[in-house]
């Protein structure tokens, strides 16, 4: 008895390390982001006396320059913005490190920090402020705090694969949606979650010591408490399809006793669909709803201004490029410089995509001549030698010129440069249950099917890639693909005919 007491204390005390050894380092994080936000706002306030006073851009010249006053003013409003800033959640962890949103509330807060500025002036009519410095305030304060937060994300993720700032995390559930939902919290830098393994439930097959994935099984439902102090899990995420109401009741029973343990639980539609859940409550009861797009409002316009700037710059090498493709497509071969190919967009609904022609218009007769390659065709849907493609054509999918016409696409809003691999009415059904997901998000020019082997790739691997790709997308994801992986993919030319 006194040995199982003894090993008890032992896991508690072990367990209180780890959970004050996380909490020391999110202190020190948050530590940091107090000073890094006070520096920017000092900084961005000194700029916009600068520009108000010393560049002499204004709204009203009448103003006249007293630092002394502005600094003293600054001692007030920047604990007064802190402490706009932990309202709003921007010391939270929840909030933290995980998708754009931290980037909004710094929005939001620094608006709501010039706010009180705006109303305190309207009613004393002694404080005289600049309206110049309130613009230029407002707007660079949210400039550097966000360029500063999103420096420090950089700094916590190359932290995060270096084991700080995670929470060791159990999943409930071994079916398809807990293994879905481990592969895809197992990256850590954008989780901020150690899967330590999984908890099966009575009735899966599975035992402890088995591996699914390469995660271990750690035990069962009945021993999760046990199982918890062990890992010393700070997060138990259920797969409510791999548990039934009644043992779902017993989870939150077990949990009720580690209050430094969380529970989450999963949509239940994860492996299926990507586009993420909203929650509205009717009468006390809350009902979850699928959103229709994968991306939200501000990432689709970073992603849309990301699309716009890049073409803007690269027009003047475009134009003598699409000249010189159109004068070799005419005499190589008669018939229209492009060919329109209809294809899903957003939501399922068609377009005609743009590219360069790169068959012969009687393309189907020649075909007709071989039926070896059109029963393959009609297979695969592409043939490595296609005896319609002309002598140009070739040479322009090898080097996937012929798709720059889409780029036409991007500027009408049907395609991004960056995104999933195009998919035609005839395709749709070969992408099984994943394909609503695939058409939450505009198709790409390129992205990760078209970087990774293209034609090369059987359904199942180019549905892997695409997903991943919705998964995890970042305006930083697309930044990669089109700098770091496209250009060495279209010099290798793998797969592309």
């Amino acid at each position: 008895m006194t040995a199982n007491t003894n090993i008890a204390a032992t896991q508690r005390k072990v367990e209180a390390n780890a959970t004050s050894s996380l909490a020391a380092q999110r202190n020190l994080y948050r530590m940091f982001l107090v000073i890094g936000d006070a520096a920017m706002l000092l900084l961005a306030f000194t700029l916009a006396y600068w520009l108000r006073f010393a560049a002499g851009i204004t709204l009203h010249a009448e103003i006249v320059p007293y630092w002394q006053g502005y600094l003293f003013l600054y001692s007030f409003l920047i604990p007064l913005w802190l402490g706009i800033f932990a309202v709003f959640g921007l010391y939270d962890f929840n909030s933290l490190l995980g998708n754009i949103t931290e980037y909004g509330k710094v929005v939001n807060a620094c608006t709501w920090g010039m706010m009180a500025v705006v109303i305190y002036g309207f009613f004393d009519p002694a404080f005289v402020i600049a309206r110049g410095w309130l613009v230029f305030s407002w707007l660079l304060s949210m400039f550097w705090v966000s360029s500063f937060r999103l420096l420090m994300r950089r700094i916590a993720y190359r932290a995060r694969r270096a084991g700080y700032f995670v929470m060791p995390t159990v999943i409930v559930g071994t079916n398809q949606e807990a293994v879905a939902l481990a592969d895809q919290l197992r990256n850590s830098a954008g989780s901020g979650m150690e899967i330590t393994g999984l908890v099966a439930v009575a009735g899966s097959g599975f035992r402890m010591g088995d591996q699914i994935h390469g995660i271990p099984v750690l035990g069962d439902l009945e021993h999760l408490q046990e199982i918890l102090a062990v890992q010393h899990a700070e997060e138990v995420v259920v797969a409510t399809t791999a548990v039934d109401g009644e043992q779902l009741v017993g989870i939150s029973q077990q949990l009720s006793n580690s209050p430094q343990t969380h529970m989450r639980l999963s949509s239940g539609l994860y492996e299926v669909f990507t586009t993420g859940m909203e929650v509205a409550t009717r009468n006390s009861v809350p009902l979850m709803s699928l959103k229709r797009l994968r991306l939200n409002g501000v990432e689709t316009l970073l992603k849309g201004a990301l699309d716009y700037a890049l073409i803007l710059l690269a027009l003047p090498v475009l134009l003598p490029v699409f000249v010189v493709i159109a004068v070799l497509i005419k005499l190589d071969s008669p018939g229209p410089v492009f060919y329109h190919r209809c294809v899903l967009g957003v939501g399922g609904k068609s377009f005609g995509a743009f590219k360069f022609r790169t068959m012969y218009v009687d393309g189907n007769q020649i075909l007709e001549q071989f039926p070896e390659l059109k029963a393959e065709l009609a297979c695969a849907h592409k043939l490595k030698d296609d005896p319609r493609v002309t002598r140009i054509g070739k040479w322009l999918r090898r080097t996937s010129l012929d798709e720059l016409p889409q780029l036409l696409n991007v500027i009408l809003g049907q395609m991004s440069l960056v995104g999933p691999r195009m998919i035609s009415p005839a395709e749709h059904d070969l992408y099984g249950r994943m394909k609503l997901n695939l058409l939450t998000v505009k198709p790409g020019l390129t992205g990760m099917w078209q970087v990774s082997g293209r034609s090369d790739l059987k359904y199942d691997e180019r549905v892997r890639l695409d997903m991943y790709y919705i998964r995890n997308y970042s305006i930083w994801l697309d930044i990669q693909i089109l700098f770091f992986q496209t250009i060495p993919a279209v010099f290798k030319g793998r797969g592309a005919y």
